[in-house]
Protein backbone atom coordinates (compact mmCIF):
# COMPACT_ATOMS: atom_id res chain seq x y z
CA UNK A 1 0.00 0.00 0.00
CA UNK A 2 1.53 3.63 -1.04
CA UNK A 3 1.93 6.26 0.61
CA UNK A 4 0.25 9.75 -1.00
CA UNK A 5 1.04 11.99 1.66
CA UNK A 6 2.12 12.45 4.99
CA UNK A 7 1.97 15.49 7.39
CA UNK A 8 3.13 16.05 10.90
CA UNK A 9 0.22 17.59 13.24
CA UNK A 10 2.19 18.53 16.17
CA UNK A 11 -0.85 19.74 18.15
CA UNK A 12 -2.07 16.05 17.94
CA UNK A 13 1.53 15.32 18.45
CA UNK A 14 0.82 12.25 15.68
CA UNK A 15 1.85 12.29 12.10
CA UNK A 16 -1.66 11.90 9.38
CA UNK A 17 -0.72 9.30 6.81
CA UNK A 18 -2.99 9.23 3.90
CA UNK A 19 -3.29 6.07 1.37
CA UNK A 20 -5.66 5.70 -1.21
CA UNK A 21 -8.01 4.17 0.83
CA UNK A 22 -8.05 6.13 3.65
CA UNK A 23 -6.31 8.23 6.56
CA UNK A 24 -4.81 7.83 9.58
CA UNK A 25 -2.86 8.56 12.68
CA UNK A 26 0.41 7.72 13.99
CA UNK A 27 1.56 8.99 17.18
CA UNK A 28 5.05 10.66 18.01
CA UNK A 29 5.58 8.59 21.28
CA UNK A 30 5.39 5.35 18.89
CA UNK A 31 8.58 6.31 16.65
CA UNK A 32 12.21 5.93 17.15
CA UNK A 33 13.51 8.65 17.81
CA UNK A 34 10.67 10.22 19.37
CA UNK A 35 9.85 13.72 18.09
CA UNK A 36 9.28 16.24 20.58
CA UNK A 37 9.15 19.97 21.79
CA UNK A 38 12.60 20.54 22.45
CA UNK A 39 13.84 18.07 18.91
CA UNK A 40 11.28 18.91 16.38
CA UNK A 41 10.59 17.90 13.19
CA UNK A 42 12.64 19.80 10.35
CA UNK A 43 12.12 17.27 7.61
CA UNK A 44 9.60 14.64 6.58
CA UNK A 45 8.76 12.75 3.33
CA UNK A 46 7.40 10.12 1.81
CA UNK A 47 10.27 7.64 1.21
CA UNK A 48 11.11 6.61 -2.46
CA UNK A 49 13.86 4.54 -0.99
CA UNK A 50 10.79 2.68 0.90
CA UNK A 51 8.87 2.00 -2.06
CA UNK A 52 6.33 5.07 -1.34
CA UNK A 53 5.16 2.26 1.56
CA UNK A 54 6.55 4.79 4.22
CA UNK A 55 7.83 7.94 5.58
CA UNK A 56 11.40 9.43 7.14
CA UNK A 57 11.90 12.48 9.07
CA UNK A 58 14.76 14.24 10.67
CA UNK A 59 14.81 15.75 13.81
CA UNK A 60 16.34 18.90 14.51
CA UNK A 61 19.03 17.32 16.77
CA UNK A 62 20.15 15.51 13.27
CA UNK A 63 18.60 12.11 14.16
CA UNK A 64 16.33 10.29 11.45
CA UNK A 65 13.29 7.81 11.89
CA UNK A 66 11.14 6.21 9.49
CA UNK A 67 8.14 4.48 10.13
CA UNK A 68 6.25 1.84 7.59
CA UNK A 69 2.85 1.78 6.66
CA UNK A 70 2.57 -1.94 8.02
CA UNK A 71 3.15 -0.25 11.54
CA UNK A 72 0.86 2.83 11.11
CA UNK A 73 -2.21 -0.37 9.85
CA UNK A 74 -1.15 -2.57 12.89
CA UNK A 75 -1.57 0.69 15.41
CA UNK A 76 -4.73 1.61 14.06
CA UNK A 77 -5.97 -2.16 13.36
CA UNK A 78 -7.10 -1.26 10.16
CA UNK A 79 -9.50 -4.30 9.06
CA UNK A 80 -7.83 -5.46 5.71
CA UNK A 81 -4.38 -5.49 7.36
CA UNK A 82 -5.90 -7.34 10.36
CA UNK A 83 -7.55 -9.87 8.01
CA UNK A 84 -4.07 -9.91 5.85
CA UNK A 85 -2.20 -11.01 8.93
CA UNK A 86 -4.82 -14.10 10.20
CA UNK A 87 -4.14 -15.02 7.24
CA UNK A 88 -0.67 -15.09 7.33
CA UNK A 89 -0.58 -16.92 10.82
CA UNK A 90 -3.18 -19.30 9.88
CA UNK A 91 -0.81 -20.15 7.00
CA UNK A 92 2.52 -20.24 8.95
CA UNK A 93 0.51 -22.77 11.41
CA UNK A 94 -0.84 -25.22 8.59
CA UNK A 95 2.71 -25.51 7.36
CA UNK A 96 4.03 -26.36 10.68
CA UNK A 97 1.11 -28.98 11.13
CA UNK A 98 1.77 -30.22 7.54
CA UNK A 99 5.04 -30.86 8.19
CA UNK A 100 4.48 -32.66 11.38
CA UNK A 101 1.55 -34.73 9.58
CA UNK A 102 1.23 -37.98 8.95
CA UNK A 103 -1.03 -37.60 5.69
CA UNK A 104 0.30 -37.15 2.62
CA UNK A 105 -0.37 -33.96 0.70
CA UNK A 106 -2.54 -36.33 -1.56
CA UNK A 107 -4.34 -37.22 1.41
CA UNK A 108 -4.83 -33.57 2.67
CA UNK A 109 -5.99 -32.60 -1.32
CA UNK A 110 -8.21 -35.64 -1.42
CA UNK A 111 -10.07 -34.90 2.04
CA UNK A 112 -10.23 -31.07 1.16
CA UNK A 113 -12.09 -31.92 -2.27
CA UNK A 114 -9.57 -29.56 -4.41
CA UNK A 115 -7.30 -29.26 -6.20
CA UNK A 116 -2.71 -29.49 -5.62
CA UNK A 117 -2.67 -26.09 -7.28
CA UNK A 118 -5.22 -24.95 -4.81
CA UNK A 119 -3.68 -26.56 -2.08
CA UNK A 120 -0.37 -24.47 -3.14
CA UNK A 121 -2.24 -21.30 -3.19
CA UNK A 122 -3.24 -22.40 0.54
CA UNK A 123 0.16 -22.76 1.80
CA UNK A 124 1.38 -19.80 -0.26
CA UNK A 125 2.31 -17.28 2.96
CA UNK A 126 2.04 -14.29 0.52
CA UNK A 127 -1.39 -15.37 -0.95
CA UNK A 128 -3.76 -12.85 0.49
CA UNK A 129 -7.01 -13.60 -2.11
CA UNK A 130 -7.61 -17.05 0.01
CA UNK A 131 -10.26 -17.18 2.52
CA UNK A 132 -10.03 -18.15 5.93
CA UNK A 133 -13.23 -20.83 5.83
CA UNK A 134 -10.68 -22.31 3.07
CA UNK A 135 -7.81 -22.03 5.80
CA UNK A 136 -10.34 -23.50 9.11
CA UNK A 137 -10.82 -25.92 6.49
CA UNK A 138 -7.57 -26.97 5.52
CA UNK A 139 -6.71 -26.46 9.00
CA UNK A 140 -9.51 -29.37 10.64
CA UNK A 141 -8.26 -31.81 8.15
CA UNK A 142 -4.86 -31.50 9.84
CA UNK A 143 -6.27 -32.51 12.77
CA UNK A 144 -6.42 -29.12 14.47
CA UNK A 145 -8.93 -27.07 16.64
CA UNK A 146 -8.93 -23.39 15.96
CA UNK A 147 -10.81 -20.76 18.93
CA UNK A 148 -11.45 -17.32 18.07
CA UNK A 149 -12.02 -15.33 21.22
CA UNK A 150 -13.74 -12.02 21.36
CA UNK A 151 -13.06 -10.14 24.43
CA UNK A 152 -13.51 -6.46 25.71
CA UNK A 153 -10.22 -4.20 25.50
CA UNK A 154 -8.54 -3.65 28.52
Amino acid sequence: MKITSVKANNRKRAFDVRVRRGEWSFPYVRCEPAPTSTDPIVELFVDPELGREGFTYVLASGAQGAVHIDHVLDYNEEPGHMRRLLLHNLTVEALERIESSPLSKREIIRRLGTSPAQLYRLLDPTNYRKSVDKMLALLQVLDCEVEMIVRRRD
